[in-house]
């Protein structure tokens, strides 16, 4: 692929109008979710909608069903969000423990072998072992997105720099861009967060 300025310009144009609706939408959810504001959720679920629907044309098929997840969990977020705390309050930040997270990342990574096993084994997929830890460790992210535990942004960090490997193999410039985008923002809702439990401690 080529990331010339030339060579970006010229994938711009011939981009699909979904996929740049989907960046959009994309970078609007995630500039609300680090504001801690319910319409994070409604654009979450516009995005993935479209998102579900590139993905399956593009022979992604654990990004696919990654994101038709990511329309149910649109909803289960925002009612959490709205009143989720244990006397019907909105939902605040919360933190793990270290050993918490180290054996979900173990879980995870397990989980990602024997799925990334099958896919490449039974399946079509392109790029198996890959699509299938960005699926794994973005619906545990996501999960823990809905649930305001702080250290879900890091897991982004993380997750959304391997999606980039991932979609510049296969040729979503307008969705690597997004993502690059997405880690300096998963930067900045982490800051943001942490010091919204912070000050939440102190009270």
């Amino acid at each position: 692929m080529d990331f010339s300025p030339e060579g970006i310009a010229n994938a711009f144009v011939q981009m699909s109008g979904w996929e740049i609706l989907a960046v959009v939408f994309g970078i609007a959810y995630v500039l609300l979710a680090a504001k801690e504001s319910l319409w994070t959720w409604l654009f979450a679920f516009l995005s993935t909608i479209i998102y579900t629907v590139l993905f399956w044309e593009g022979a992604l098929l654990s990004s696919s069903l990654l994101n038709f997840y990511y329309m149910g969990m649109a909803v289960y977020g925002f009612l959490l969000w709205r009143s989720g705390g244990e006397q019907g309050e909105e939902l605040a930040v919360s933190q793990w423990s270290v050993k918490k997270n180290v054996m979900i990342i173990l879980s995870g990574i397990v989980l990602t072998l024997l799925l990334g096993t099958l896919s490449h084994k039974f399946t079509e997929a392109n790029f198996p072992y890959i699509d299938t830890f960005v699926m794994v460790f973005s619906v545990i992210a996501t999960w823990m997105l809905a649930k305001k535990v702080l250290e879900n942004w890091l897991y982004w960090m993380v997750v959304d720099s391997v999606a980039i490997v991932l979609y510049w193999k296969s040729g979503y410039l307008a969705t690597i861009i997004l993502f690059m985008l997405y880690v300096v923002l998963a930067v900045y809702a982490y800051v943001t967060w942490r010091r919204s439990y912070a000050k939440s401690q102190s009270l």
